[in-house]
């Protein structure tokens, strides 16, 4: 017996592959292209000692703009967006797995909890050597001192647009082999996992409280709009602590997860464990905004023509 629930879901055999996969890149490129300044002082605020570079997310921002330009907010973001092919292949892993799963279960939450640890643990295998890569990249210019990998003065000047990326890939290579594109593997696994995981069944818990609420006529991709950023918050909050711990894991070269999260906690206290925490759900706000009004109209463009005037919105 399947769940009545006030808000429909699209599953993946309701799906034109088609149409999904062709809209899907271009919605995967521009939610990354507008959220990546956020990320770039998640990045550096998690890493610095205290608050020895910046006070915060807006000082961190001011700071980075005056002196490198709208520029420096960029920095490390044409690897970074290599990462595409991470997010289709999430796409696609969350819903073949909650296709799966709901041949042993209707109940919504479960089926959106196992797929979206699956998918993160997919993407995840795929995302980090890319993640290591940029993170020193965005590194470098103001938080250059806090990284084992810094760039010459000729790679700084290149004006080709892998130059940089190839210098740095030759000195992590040089000093840790294939297993520094690895590095913070198992913390990246333990933050994203759980966040994922946490995120899908929170999303479709709060759309559906919020139709409860709202009035009969209100459109689903508003409540839906509601409901991203509500579970990306909470999310967030959830696994931030370990998330500091993957940054400084792969930014600083360090390869033990629990000696890095003990320093952490001797150093810097609790308090240590929520920093980039503003600046994170800064960034999944509008993250969550756009991925589920661009997801929830993809999925809905991506319909099967014979479904499309069967479905109320």
């Amino acid at each position: 017996m399947h769940e009545k629930r006030n808000i429909q879901i699209i599953e993946w055999e309701d799906l034109d592959k088609r149409k999904f996969y062709s809209f899907g890149v271009f919605m995967t490129m521009s939610i990354r292209a507008t959220v990546y300044p956020a990320t770039l002082i998640r990045t550096l605020l998690q890493v610095q000692r205290g608050t020895s570079l910046y006070t915060g997310t807006f000082d961190a921002f001011f700071k980075i703009l005056r002196a490198e330009g709208v520029r420096g907010l960029y920095r490390g973001f044409m690897v970074n967006t290599l990462t595409l092919i991470s997010g289709q292949a999430y796409i696609t892993t969350y819903e073949l797995v909650r296709k799966y799963v709901s041949q042993y279960s209707d109940d919504n939450t479960f089926k959106s909890l196992v797929a979206g640890g699956s998918a993160s643990l997919v993407a995840q295998s795929i995302t980090v050597p890319i993640d290591v890569v940029s993170q020193q990249l965005m590194m470098q210019g103001q938080g250059e001192h806090l990284t084992r990998f810094r760039l010459n003065a000729d790679s700084k000047n290149s004006k080709q647009m892998f130059g940089q990326t190839r210098t740095i890939m030759s000195q992590i290579f040089a000093a840790d082999g294939f297993r520094g594109f690895y590095r913070g593997y198992v913390a990246s696994l333990l933050t994203y996992i759980p966040n994922s995981a946490v995120w899908w069944p929170f999303y479709h818990f709060y759309a559906e409280q919020l139709s409860k609420l709202a009035p009969s006529d209100c459109p689903h991709l508003i409540l839906q709009a509601m409901a991203g950023p509500l579970a990306a918050a909470t999310a967030s909050t959830v696994t931030n602590p370990m998330d500091v711990v993957r940054a400084r894991v792969q930014v600083e070269g360090r390869s033990s997860v629990i000696e890095t999260f003990n320093q952490l906690i001797k150093e810097e206290g609790c308090w240590g464990l929520t920093k980039g925490l503003s600046a994170r759900i800064i960034s999944s706000t509008p993250t969550a905004i756009v991925m589920v009004v661009g997801y929830e109209t993809l999925k809905k463009m991506s319909l099967r023509p014979e479904l499309v005037d069967s479905r109320h919105w």
